[in-house]
């Protein structure tokens, strides 16, 4: 995928590298590259309605892989809400559950989304891409999940 600039990509392997390792352990790697393929193409699509939609050209591209990885939150939220994830502030980190991480990301996705509805500056973030990620995670990681296997004599 291509990013607009270098504080992009880094921003995305960042919560790649938080979030995405143990969904991939969870899912395994076939399971969690097809997880991420299907909702990144979701995500890309939820980006496209959105802007034919709203009567935007809906052909202007869209950079990065942060619907994808939008998704990879939503699955991680799903299955690992009570998990703890290191916040760093100036002096001090703490110690925060994902379900409180991931949902004020999700909210702050929601706002700007809605803000960019009324007019307001998007500053070229896709929200639509964000947020259509973080739904399809949410409601696709149960479908990915490794089907435990029942033995019959």
């Amino acid at each position: 995928f291509l990013h607009g600039g270098i504080g992009h990509l880094v921003g995305n392997m960042l919560y790649l590298l938080i979030f995405g390792d143990n969904l991939e352990n969870k899912l395994g790697h076939i399971r969690y590259f097809l997880f991420y393929f299907v909702t990144g193409i979701l995500a890309g699509l939820a980006h496209v309605f959105t802007t034919a939609i709203l009567g935007q050209n809906p052909l202007i591209p869209a950079m990065g892989a942060s619907g994808a990885i939008s998704a990879v939150l939503g699955g991680y939220l799903l299955l690992f809400p009570t998990r703890k994830i290191r916040m760093w502030f100036i002096l001090f980190s703490l110690w925060i559950p994902a379900i409180i991480v991931v949902g004020l990301w999700f909210i702050f996705q929601v706002m700007n989304g809605l803000g960019a509805l009324g007019g307001e500056e998007a500053g070229g973030v896709a929200y639509a891409a964000h947020i259509g990620g973080f739904i399809a995670g949410l409601l696709l990681i149960k479908s990915f999940m490794k089907r435990a296997r029942v033995r019959t004599r």
